[in-house]
């Protein structure tokens, strides 16, 4: 039988390439993780890596598929037995793109912290496509994403109609325009969209984050384009906010892994935001 310990630390050590950097992520020590693979040789009977230089053998590659497969399903079966379960302690993952987390996540939180005491709730921010890979591998129970783009082996569930807005002195004469960069989904959307603008040059200035986007264009460096519902908070401002009718909208919503067990906790986390989501319409 091969050992479930032995294959995580085989498959922290393919992608680490490196024995050292596999013991302190694992909290190891390093004399462990050799021993863990000259077992796992010794349990198939092949080598499956060469050290100098550090590469997987043909056998190790073929291990290395089935070993991922099998730690993701564990992991997906341990999920779906803590919902099961209804689970009231350890700890619930989700993941979300940081203007969602800031803007519709933190008043949900908070009251699942109250009816929840017993579950740590663990945010991961990051993109709408690292959200998507983190809920397929069962890293996250719960991902927020923006124009999910695809369904197997994802189940994606619409909160909300995103509309565009341009933050900013106007769509003059060859603007500046302030975008995210171009390693985000939003950012491919606005891509598709800007010909529907009609100008004909503009200059592009890349930032990392929609905060970033409203800030610079308030600040007078040109015009950010950015989903409406993340002006909500900012309503007061005096800067010159106009509508993009002719931007295509694109949906808001969470994903979960087909066929995934829903605990009690999360179905009422989902409610909880989407009663957030509601509020901030009504702000707008």
């Amino acid at each position: 039988m091969l050992d479930i310990h032995w294959l995580n630390t085989f498959v922290t050590l393919a992608k680490l390439e490196h024995f050292g950097k596999t013991a302190i992520k694992l909290h190891m020590t390093q004399p462990n993780v050799s021993l863990h693979i000259k077992q796992l040789e010794k349990s198939t009977h092949v080598k499956l890596i060469e050290r100098n230089p550090f590469r997987l053998t043909q056998a190790g590659e073929r291990l290395l598929r089935s070993a991922q497969n099998t730690l993701m399903e564990l992991q997906t079966c341990q999920a779906d037995l803590n919902a099961i379960n209804d689970l009231s302690q350890g700890t619930l993952t989700l993941a979300a793109s940081d203007i969602i987390s800031r803007l519709l996540l933190i008043s949900p939180f908070q009251s699942f912290k109250k009816e929840y005491p017993g579950i740590d709730l663990s945010l991961l921010n990051t993109t709408s496509d690292q959200a998507a890979d983190l809920v397929k591998s069962a890293k996250a129970d719960l991902g927020f994403v923006i124009a999910q783009k695809e369904s197997q082996p994802l189940h994606f569930t619409e909160l909300h109609q995103v509309k565009w807005c341009a933050l900013g002195n106007g769509l003059q004469e060859e603007p500046t325009l302030i975008l995210l960069g171009h390693d985000t989904r939003t950012r491919d959307l606005i891509d598709l969209a800007l010909p529907s603008l009609q100008l004909p040059s503009y200059r592009v200035m890349e930032v990392g984050s929609v905060d970033a986007q409203i800030d610079w264009a308030e600040a007078g460096f040109g015009v950010a384009i950015v989903p409406a519902f993340s002006l909500h908070p900012k309503l007061n401002l005096q800067t010159t906010i106009t509508p993009l009718p002719n931007f295509p909208t694109t949906s808001l919503g969470y994903i979960v892994r087909q066929n995934q067990v829903l605990s009690r906790a999360i179905k009422q986390l989902l409610h909880w935001v989407a009663e957030e989501i509601q509020r901030s319409q009504h702000r707008a």
